[in-house]
């Protein structure tokens, strides 16, 4: 894991997020990290757009932990869903989730997932790589379901933490009809393809070689 930029140090390797989709998205890369909740506080500004709610939100975490963790590489993370260009959010309670879930079932929800790379090293390789930053699109179909499958989903999942009230890595796969984006991960919340690219690019290696 070391680069020849950095020979003498692995970098401490920080998620500034409480999810757990989150939190197992990023053990799926074998990285030894902590988790350092950012306390920000995820409203939209007025007359953003969903797309640049998500970036913000993304280097907002990342810098909160960054600005409290030296010597660290931190990775922040936000989604956004968007509905005809409305938010939809994180529903909290059963009925909000259903409404949400009525006002989506045959229509086409794009969620917008930012990831930002924050490496906080006394020196870095390049000035601009000090702050990384991407955004993936997800396209979603959703099928039409009727309201009592709608809310037998919600009873058995309870997806009330999730943007758009299904988990697609659960049962909520069932809710969807198609689904496009350049990174699968991006609709669980932590977008790997983007994230490896950008830990690559700080020295990170993923796969040792020469081993004995």
């Amino acid at each position: 894991m070391h680069s020849p930029l950095f020979p003498h140090a692995t970098p401490k390797l920080i998620l500034a997020s409480g999810s757990v989709y989150r939190q197992a998205l990023l053990a799926r890369l074998r990285l030894p990290f902590e988790v350092v909740l950012p306390e920000v506080i995820e409203e939209p500004c007025p007359g953003e757009m969903p797309a640049a709610m998500a970036a913000r939100l993304a280097f907002e975490k990342a810098t909160a932990v960054a600005c409290r963790t030296p010597d660290s590489l931190v990775i922040g993370s936000d989604q956004v869903a968007s509905l005809d260009g409305d938010l939809i959010g994180k529903p909290g309670l059963h009925e909000n989730a259903l409404a949400q879930l009525q006002k989506m079932r045959s229509r086409t929800v794009i969620f917008y997932t930012a990831v930002c790379l924050v490496d906080n090293r006394a020196v870095t390789a390049e000035p601009g790589l000090a702050k990384q930053l991407a955004t993936v699109e997800t396209i979603v179909k959703f099928r039409y379901l009727p309201d009592d499958a709608l809310d037998a989903y919600l009873r058995i999942e309870q997806p009330y933490d999730c943007a758009g009230s299904a988990k697609n890595e659960g049962l909520g796969i069932a809710l969807i009809e198609s689904c496009q984006s350049s990174d699968p991960t991006a609709l669980t919340g932590l977008p790997l393809i983007a994230l490896c690219g950008m830990l690559y690019k700080t020295g990170i290696e993923f796969f040792k070689t020469g081993a004995a």
